[in-house]
């Protein structure tokens, strides 16, 4: 950011804690949380009720994995009370630490802790050392939110951030925490009868491997069409291709942030239709759901 840009944050700060604290005095402002992703913000959402605003930093339909932070974020996270990550998702290796260098007063609390986490042991031909690395922290997959096994661990730890953070309200959050949990174990319950369906599908390609700890929970196979996180080769291409007409796949699903084009080419080649899911969506329930009936219907065939 140069000197231009550094002055203009400078005086967006100034002018958004201005209006802070007017509106705190006059009793109109509740305190901010902010979090990484939309599912956290769904599950923040749901503890919290009307105690906090909830807001997350990587909108829909950009990728955590790349994301940079606008300086409208910088200035809204240096007035925020908390936040709370996700856990180690590549936004949160690559801007973290600088972001708390600028907030020292934010507390920060991690979502992912006690989650029985997946370790990538994929090899990867760059050096982790570099500049703009972003990969999972210390080799960890980093989608855990897509689980619910795990997301009852992010409600649990969710609902002691915002314990401490405003111990005065600790049953209103302990009720809708509650509350949370039974949406969690529901959907838990619609995703397993709907798996146990005749001909369900076992296995899946997807363009970036963000259903990990979903096939792990579920007994499925996930295929991934990004190569190491990269663009796949020709090569890799054929060998999915290959695969799929062996094991007779026929669900490929692809991400709204990503490109189509390579999940198509596969898709010709095996007489097959894309199907778009967004494992970061708000309305995580619904997304967990609609995977499993996806997979239930076996894509239609």
């Amino acid at each position: 950011m140069g000197k231009k840009g550094m002055i203009l944050l400078m005086v967006l700060i100034a002018l958004c804690s201005c209006q802070r604290h007017k509106k705190a005095i006059a009793g109109e402002e509740k305190p901010v949380i902010m979090v990484t992703i939309e599912p956290q913000r769904f599950f923040t959402e749901a503890i919290a009720g009307d105690k906090f605003d909830v807001t997350a930093i990587v909108p829909n339909g950009s990728s955590p994995e790349t994301y940079d932070p606008t300086p409208q974020q910088l200035v809204a996270l240096k007035n925020s009370d908390a936040y709370l990550r996700i856990g180690h998702i590549g936004f949160e290796q690559v801007w973290l630490d600088r972001l708390l260098e600028n907030t020292p007063h934010l507390q920060v609390f991690d979502t992912s802790k006690d989650i029985d986490v997946i370790l990538d042991t994929t090899p990867h031909d760059h050096d982790h050392s570099e500049p703009g690395h972003k990969c999972g922290v210390g080799g960890i997959e980093p989608h855990v939110w897509n689980s619910p096994e795990n997301a009852l661990i992010i409600a649990r730890n969710t609902y002691r951030a915002l314990t401490q953070l405003d111990r005065d309200n600790e049953r209103y959050y302990f009720a809708r925490y509650d509350s949370l949990c039974n949406i969690i174990m529901a959907t838990d319950s619609i995703i397993r009868q709907e798996l146990a369906a005749p001909g369900a599908a076992e296995t899946f390609i997807i363009y970036h491997p963000a259903l990990s700890y979903f096939a792990r929970d579920y007994g499925l196979q996930q295929i991934s069409i990004e190569n190491n996180g990269k663009e796949p080769s020709p090569a890799h291409l054929k060998e999915l291709v290959d695969f799929c007409k062996e094991h007779n796949v026929h669900i490929i699903f692809i991400q709204p942030e990503f490109d189509k084009r390579n999940a198509k080419l596969i898709a010709d080649e095996i007489g097959a239709d894309i199907i778009t899911v967004n494992p970061l969506s708000y309305n995580w329930n619904e997304e967990m759901i609609n995977i499993a009936k996806t997979l239930a219907n076996n894509g239609g065939k």
